[in-house]
């Protein structure tokens, strides 16, 4: 792969975390420079065997949450796999966990436990819910979440809540676990002392939904019905051959629309120059849009909506969107040559750094496949290596 690089380089982490709240944020990290040891236990991810792989451990879901790591497996239960990790946490910038703090707590790695053995370490715990609230000890998963914050009722109704077809909430909250592990990188340098950082899914994911979901409940007392009318109206609009979304933005916007398209009457009818009466109407607007829709086909959509600067796009099918245009033009989906797994494709990292540039460094890795590798560099003989093997407190790929 390619050379080290990334305004993260240099940093290195330990990532004890599965599923894909905690690998997403690590991954990040690693797409930006960092040098990423995911620890896992001798059975692996289980995300490693989540959706559809050719090989068995190596699903095409976790190798898009796990690229720029290496693969270390390890028995936290074993006293000579702790003893590795002790070893490993003085010697690391970060560590990433969304082990349940109790759980890690009993095996003796609290934030406690481990500043003690790096005072610099950056500890970043990846919860469900918040540590000094009375969910603190619950399990918690992406449908947990969207029930918990209002995001399945703001996708379907309070009498009839729908969950994001997406695990949305795991994504988000890795980014904004990438996002403070920086931040605490930074105050570091600053001060010269790690911190423990907590990012909890709930709250996180409250938060996010908060900022157009309360509506009048933003005031108090409340002047309002909770909600954003214009989220709970839009659509995909049909036309002729096929669906388009079109947002006119502003005042002038809608007006150059209906003028455009032949329904000059809308303007006044619909009061879409008053950004106040236009969203009170927008349920009517985007009923008339609707039926206007129909006499065009996408393709005379996106000309004409082009041409007077309406935001637009066509809906591209799943098994399309590698193909969209502005995507392929950007490079965004890339094809890799795996060892083991032959071709994949993956989305390349979104964040450009013009003179630290994003990667894919290293490919994503087997389980165990370089357990060998970072114990050497921890320090550890091969004979050393190989008694660790024989008696199961590490395990390395087959």
């Amino acid at each position: 792969m390619t050379e080290p690089s990334g305004p993260l380089q240099g940093i290195r982490v330990l990532d004890l975390t599965t599923i894909l709240f905690g690998p997403y944020g690590a991954q990040t990290l690693g797409d930006w420079g960092a040098d990423i040891i995911k620890v896992e236990s001798l059975t692996g991810d289980g995300w490693r065997y989540s959706g559809q792989f050719r090989n068995r451990g190596m699903s095409g879901q976790f190798m898009a949450a796990n690229r720029n790591k290496r693969s270390l497996a390890l028995d936290l239960k074993h006293a000579d796999g702790k003893a590795v990790l002790r070893r490993l946490i003085s010697t690391v910038d970060v560590l990433v966990t969304n082990v349940r703090p109790a759980a890690l707590a009993r095996l003796g790695f609290s934030y406690e436990d481990c500043r003690k053995l790096n005072p610099r370490l950056v500890y970043a715990a990846a919860t469900g819910f918040g540590q000094d609230g009375p969910w603190a000890a619950r399990p918690a998963f992406d449908e947990v979440v969207q029930a918990a914050s209002g995001f399945a009722s703001a996708m379907g109704t309070d009498d009839k809540p729908a969950f994001v077809p997406s695990l949305v909430g795991d994504k988000l909250c890795g980014l904004s676990l990438t996002a403070a592990v920086v931040a605490a990188l930074f105050r570091r340098e600053r001060v010269g002392e790690g911190q423990l950082v907590e990012v909890p899914m709930l709250e996180t994911v409250a938060a996010f939904n908060s900022i157009e979901m309360l509506g009048g409940h933003a005031f108090m007392p409340s002047i309002g019905p909770a909600g954003y009318k214009r989220m709970q109206e839009r659509r995909p609009v049909r036309t002729k051959d096929g669906w388009i979304t079109m947002l006119p933005y502003s005042g002038d916007n809608w007006c150059t629309f209906f003028e455009t398209v032949g329904h000059p009457e809308c303007i006044e009818e619909l009061s879409v120059r008053d950004p106040v009466l236009r969203a009170s109407n927008i349920d009517k607007i985007y009923d008339r849009m609707s039926e206007i829709a129909l006499s065009r086909t996408t393709a005379e959509w996106e000309e004409l909506l082009l041409r007077i600067d309406v935001p637009h796009a066509a809906f591209a099918k799943m098994t399309e969107v590698a193909e969209q245009p502005h995507l392929q033009a950007v490079g965004m989906f890339v094809d890799l040559d795996h060892p083991t797994e032959g071709r994949i494709r993956q989305a390349r990292p979104s964040a450009r750094f013009s003179e630290s540039p994003a990667g894919i460094r290293r490919l994503p890795p087997r389980l165990g496949e370089h357990t060998r590798e970072v114990l050497r560099e921890a320090g550890y003989s091969d004979a050393q290596i190989a008694t660790l093997v024989d008696s199961k407190a590490v395990g390395v790929a087959s």
